[in-house]
């Protein structure tokens, strides 16, 4: 049942910029359409020469975040009037007004012994001529250098939008080689960027809908390599992996953890009927939460764990319900035209997003947790599988082309419906699951 999308509603993420002489530099999160806030970010500063390429690395990935993200726009390097050839230098305000920077981010590099590398930042507002926030520091391994990039970035979203960044996040999705009629499926991992992929499965057998645990150490997903589909538990760190439930007889999908990873909330499919059951991973006690002739599948805990969004066709079509973590009587929620499915409950706990399919075309859409105010994002072909960045503000989701030749891509959308674009993966993709911040 590949009924992946999502339908982001309410959260209207577009942008009012304030700049103030007498005030910090604030994105305001509203409901306006606005021009990106101008920022300036010249190359870090090598501290030594191991840091050179560093140094050029790090500030393009930085870069490369923000403008991502639609509410920044980066002045181009050439336009730069002043250069900073050192981290404690003051900053010349009137060269980066002139170029009508609104911010501007300094940084420093330098490698130390046994390849330790240290990033030093400052991000300062550039009409109130100050620093905004106290500058930071960040160390790692010089492997790990995108990753401190990512860091930087969001320190810099969040002093400026007052919101949590997502930069350092991973996705895990199904990665999809092949022609349409052979294709290739297995498991990968890799920066919310598409950078730094990873396989963890190979491609011997079909793998569907893989789910992070709350502390990105776990993926959940569903494979066939017994005959039947049935739900397995794999630790990314060593890709050691068990099958989480197996009765005879009866094929589970769909997992999804709970908001503490002590639980996994599933579909089991047994003498044709498909109902949502939960386990708890400590027993392995299985527990019963729907019990209709319908099917009931695709189920989403709250943030807070108290609830459960889920989809079913008791009504005659799919729909979408909640009902308690404990089971018991569900209350329909969508009540639009056309089928829902796939629900996902944002990480701030306010929208959720689903798959809507009317009339010959697919979309990801968002609504109120009570229904209303549903708002379609996309369209197309097939949109499906949504999931949130860790901050509530983008959703990532599968987007396939029609035809014998069609694939399946990863795409971005921000809530508002604002600035969708393809993610630069490997190769095509589907199914993806965002991680929180890495810690």
């Amino acid at each position: 049942m590949k009924f992946l999308a999502t339908f982001l509603l309410g959260l209207m993420a577009l942008c009012h910029v304030a700049v103030a002489q007498s005030g910090p530099l604030r994105i305001e999160i509203t409901d306006g359409v606005i021009e990106p806030l101008p920022y300036a970010v010249p190359n870090f500063v090598p501290e030594n020469a191991l840091a050179s390429q560093y140094a050029q690395d790090i500030a393009r990935v930085v870069a490369d975040d923000l403008s991502g993200t639609g509410l920044f726009r980066e002045i181009s390097q050439d336009a730069h009037i002043s250069t900073i050839t050192s981290f404690s230098s003051p900053v010349q305000f009137a060269d980066w007004k002139a170029i009508n920077a609104q911010a501007l981010i300094s940084g420093a590099v330098s490698v130390g012994a046994g390849g330790k590398l240290e990033v030093k930042f400052r991000l300062y507002d550039v009409f109130a001529g100050q620093e905004l926030g106290s500058g930071l520091r960040f160390t790692g391994t010089a492997d790990g250098w995108r990753r401190i990039a990512h860091k930087v970035a969001d320190a810099v979203y969040g002093r400026i939008t007052g919101e949590g960044g997502y930069f350092d996040s991973r996705v895990v999705f199904v990665s999809e080689t092949g022609p349409k009629n052979d294709r290739k499926k297995r498991l990968a991992i890799m920066d919310y960027d598409g950078a730094n992929q990873k396989f963890l499965t190979d491609s011997s057998t079909i793998v569907l809908a893989p789910r992070f645990s709350p502390d990105g150490q776990r993926v959940l997903y569903t494979s066939y390599e017994t005959g039947f589909p049935r739900v397995f538990v794999l630790e990314v760190g060593s890709a050691r992996r068990r099958v989480l439930e197996d009765q005879p007889g009866t094929m589970s999908f769909a997992p999804r953890f709970s908001p503490d990873g002590q639980r996994v909330v599933f579909s089991i499919t047994q003498g044709g009927n498909t109902d949502i059951h939960m386990m708890d991973l400590a027993s392995g006690r299985t527990s019963r939460l729907t019990s209709a002739p319908s099917i009931e599948t695709a189920p989403s805990f709250s943030p807070d764990g108290s609830q459960i969004v889920f989809e079913s066709d008791r009504s005659g079509s799919q729909q979408l319900y909640i009902m308690s973590a404990n089971g018991g009587e569900a209350r329909r929620i969508s009540f639009g035209q056309g089928r829902y499915g796939t629900p996902v409950w944002s990480p701030r706990g306010d929208l959720m997003a689903f798959t809507k399919q009317n009339k010959g075309r697919f979309h990801i859409g968002v609504m109120r947790t009570d229904g209303s105010e549903e708002r379609l994002l996309t369209a197309s072909f097939l949109d499906e599988g949504p999931t949130w960045a860790p901050n509530g503000r983008v959703i990532m989701f599968t987007r396939e082309t029609q035809g014998a030749s069609g694939s399946a891509s990863l795409y971005t959308v921000d809530v508002s419906g604002r600035n969708l674009k393809r993610v630069k993966q490997q190769g095509g993709g589907s199914d993806p699951s965002w991680s929180p911040l890495q810690k």
